[in-house]
């Protein structure tokens, strides 16, 4: 009699949906597949352990993990393991065929008589709904590490005296693993329902059609900008016809872009899903199109959801605000200038902020310091906390310190203290907010002047280590079909289609409208769109631009005003480095500044990796094998540079 083994753990099954009655499951069994297929709560059980297994990448799970990109800055905590300067040759590496092999021991299952009492349409589901987590597993370890070998629906057996030589099976083609996921989605779209699912937790007909298309835009991408930016990353089993386990020739790449625009405009003509607009104010909205899991499904096509009590996420505990604190936990990691200039004003595409005049030898003077984010793009609101703007209503305020004017030298001073935020003068006047920033390493300190808003939950309870947050994780939303549309039809030259796309995603935001789309407004989009949703390291490396905007280059200085929003890396411009601002309020009783705010840029001060920058170097855009899995298999082949 054949049993099927299953781990259905808790902490698993609550990390798997959003559904009670989906995550109510048993803890550790072994059962025959007549136990598990006579009864839908043991099936659901099998299914939400698969889903509990596959959160890779960067996540609010584990936070430090924004640490890799230019979104976020390790502020308060001291320090990270998060490699930068440069990356570990792991860095987010997924290898799982043991998964992979649970799941086709599921499928032979589904397909055997111990099944038989199902009806055709829920083992059509569960078919689909395990395949697409096996899409998902193959997608994530081919973005890692390219082609890999791929089993089909084989379960490998092996016992004492087993010839190890047929389990030895050599990596597919980069291209062969994208078309199998595409080739997967395509089927199963018409086996899973074109419904929603409770908080997005389960894989429908759409979620399918989204990672088609984003694994058609991601080979797409790799045969385009690979053979003519890094033509020399490939493996040693590369041919011109059919590329390598490493690379993809140029000539599949219109037909990669062609699938996924198709593949995206069937889920824009569905009907399903639409952006999110429902509140007037567009900073409010947006960040309600990611946060609020009660009406946010207009949009959300597949999210990883959380439930408290039970299994929470402490993304909200470790990276609040510290004048929001509840607990002994507070700015772990912190939004960056670097992003925050990303995001462009509604009237003005360079979003560079405005701190000095024309010619750089004075300060611009605000009244309030939110007067100098005035007129962004409403998805900054959404996404960053910056000084001025309210906390579920309460404004924060970042101040750095005072600004005196020193007659004596004819410039300003600035007035802080070292090590301490919270500060008060001899008069009561604010010095440092409690929210600072601060230069120092304090546990809870701000060094950078932002937080993050995104992924951030407004209750109180949530900034509790022992309650937490129930916040989703979102994988997939309506916005990125719509991009991935604009960015396929652009690249198909195809304006039309590219800039009515676009077009969508950028009115919800409240910014211009572009007529031509570019590259260029392609990458700005996506970086701003998708902030801390584990896009942004992915994106760079499928468009070979990781070397380019994050170069291995040499430590700057600490100055008062840099530029950051440069991505061409221009020789006087580090974009490797995270940049943080200080704002200043002047307190010089009689000076007609009196009383006006003031921002300096400044280069973090306690990112922790040497030199405190970033460098991705060109073997970074494929992991390493692992030594082990190579003695295992010598039919592997090595990955460049290894």
């Amino acid at each position: 009699m054949k049993k099927i083994c299953y781990i259905a753990c808790m902490a698993a099954l609550i990390a798997a949906a959003g559904c009670a009655d989906f995550l109510d499951r048993e803890s550790e069994s072994i059962l025959t597949d007549e136990q598990v297929f006579s009864d839908e709560n043991m099936i659901n059980a099998v299914l939400a352990n698969y889903y509990g297994r596959i959160d890779w990448g960067q996540r609010i799970d584990d936070h430090e993990s924004y640490m890799a990109t230019d979104e976020a800055a390790n502020s308060g905590s001291g320090g990270s393991t998060w490699g930068g300067s440069p990356y570990n040759n792991d860095i987010f590496r997924v290898y799982d065929y043991t998964l992979i092999r649970h799941i086709n021991q599921f499928l032979a299952s589904i397909r055997s008589e111990a099944s038989a009492g199902l009806s055709d349409d829920y083992r059509n589901q569960l078919e689909g709904e395990a395949r697409f987590i096996r899409a998902w597993t193959y997608f994530n370890m081919g973005r890692c590490m390219g082609g890999m070998p791929l089993v089909g629906d084989e379960v490998f057996e092996y016992s004492g005296g087993t010839d190890i030589t047929a389990l030895q099976l050599p990596r597919s083609t980069e291209a062969a693993l994208y078309d199998y996921v595409i080739s997967e989605c395509t089927e199963i779209a018409g086996m899973l329902p074109d419904g929603f699912t409770r908080n997005a937790a389960r894989a429908n007909k759409w979620a399918a059609l989204t990672l088609k298309a984003r694994a058609a835009i991601y080979a797409a991408s790799i045969a385009k900008y690979g053979s003519s930016v890094t033509p020399d990353i490939k493996t040693s089993d590369y041919t011109a016809a059919e590329g390598g386990a490493v690379g993809i020739p140029s000539a599949k790449a219109d037909g990669y872009y062609q699938t996924a625009l198709a593949a995206a405009q069937e889920i824009i003509t569905g009907g399903k899903y639409r952006l999110y607009n429902e509140t007037a104010d567009k900073g409010v909205n947006f960040y309600e199109a990611v946060c609020n899991k009660s009406s946010a499904e207009v949009e959300v096509i597949w999210a990883k959801d959380h439930i408290v009590p039970g299994n929470s996420t402490g993304f909200t505990n470790a990276n609040g605000p510290l004048s929001m604190a509840q607990d002994a936990d507070a700015n772990r990691e912190t939004a960056i200038l670097n992003l925050v200039e990303a995001f462009e004003y509604k009237n003005d595409r360079n979003g560079t902020l405005k701190t000095r005049n024309t010619d750089g030898s004075d300060y611009i003077y605000y009244d309030s310091p939110e007067e100098l984010f005035a007129d962004k793009d409403a998805r900054l609101y959404g996404s960053v906390i910056y000084s001025g703007a309210d906390w579920n209503g309460t404004p924060i305020t970042y101040q750095a310190g005072q600004m005196k004017w020193d007659s004596d030298s004819s410039a300003w001073a600035i007035v802080t203290t070292s090590g301490q935020v919270g500060t008060v003068d001899d008069d009561g006047d604010q010095v440092v907010s409690i929210d600072g920033p601060n230069q120092s390493d304090g546990a809870t300190h701000n060094n950078t002047g932002f937080n993050i808003r995104k992924f951030m939950d407004y209750k109180p309870s949530a900034f509790t280590r022992g309650a937490g947050s129930d916040m989703w994780f979102v994988r997939m939303r309506y916005a990125e079909v719509l991009l991935i549309a604009a960015e396929a039809a652009m690249e198909l030259n195809n304006q039309t289609k590219a800039t009515e796309y676009i077009n969508i995603v950028r009115d919800r935001a409240g910014i211009q409208q572009l007529t031509s789309v570019t590259f260029a407004d392609i990458e700005q989009e996506r970086r701003v769109e998708f902030a801390y949703e584990n896009h942004r390291w992915w994106d760079l490396k499928r468009w070979r631009r990781a070397h380019v905007v994050w170069p291995e280059t040499g430590t700057p200085t600490l100055t008062d005003d840099v530029t950051t929003h440069n991505e061409s890396a221009a020789a006087d411009v580090n974009t490797s480095v995270k940049y943080g601002l200080f704002p200043y309020r002047i307190k010089s009783p009689g000076h007609p500044q009196n009383g006006k705010w003031v921002f300096n840029k400044v280069n973090t001060s306690t990112w922790t990796y040497s030199g405190r920058r970033h460098n991705f170097q060109l073997r970074h855009y494929y992991n390493f094998l692992d030594n082990g899995w190579l003695e295992k298999n010598p039919k592997l082949v090595r990955n460049p540079y290894q």
